[in-house]
């Protein structure tokens, strides 16, 4: 007797830029280029993980940050259990950016679970996470560093939005 693997569809969103794709790339693939070619419209990934004593495939989306993909990501949310919004520790201008990507997703997945994002700690010695803490906050949501290129953070990013998704 076969049992079924349950596939949850997550969703990673953010500015061009912030890392995204090398954070999904870290964590299936255990690889990291230093420079990527942009992610045009969505791309996705799969993953098997243990969580709390499940097995659950991770289907893994990939949406493209640019604001000229802004009508091709909107569809692609329907079905998504939780999503993570990244932000660049380096570029204030990114964490600014998450209230339009969070308004954008909750207009298509009114019940979405998030996670908060702050890519690219390993660049930044003196990082203040206030700003990211309260936005985070007033979306109730978690919020945690990650280093694309370390590594540092990625696997707590991803079993955070299989736990999240799990709870949906």
């Amino acid at each position: 007797m076969t049992t079924t693997v349950p596939l949850l569809k997550i969703v990673v969103a953010g500015d061009g830029n912030v890392g995204k794709t090398s954070l999904i790339r870290q964590y299936c693939e255990g690889l990291f280029e230093q420079s990527r070619v942009a992610t045009i419209g969505v791309d996705f990934q799969t993953k098997t993980v243990q969580i709390k004593g499940h097995t659950i495939k991770l289907s893994i989306w990939d949406m493209a940050g640019q604001i000229h993909f802004q009508s091709v990501r909107t569809g692609l949310y329907r079905g998504s259990r939780t999503a993570a919004l990244v932000h660049d520790v380096t570029n204030p201008e990114s964490l600014d950016h998450l209230q339009g990507w969070y308004e954008e997703i909750i207009a298509v997945v009114p019940q979405q679970r998030f996670l908060v994002v702050g890519n690219k700690i390993d660049l930044l010695a003196d990082y203040d996470p206030s700003a990211a803490h309260k936005f985070a906050a007033s979306i109730q949501a978690p919020y945690l560093t990650t280093s694309a290129s370390s590594g540092a953070g990625v696997a707590k990013m991803f079993l955070g939005m299989a736990y999240l998704a799990l709870k949906r």
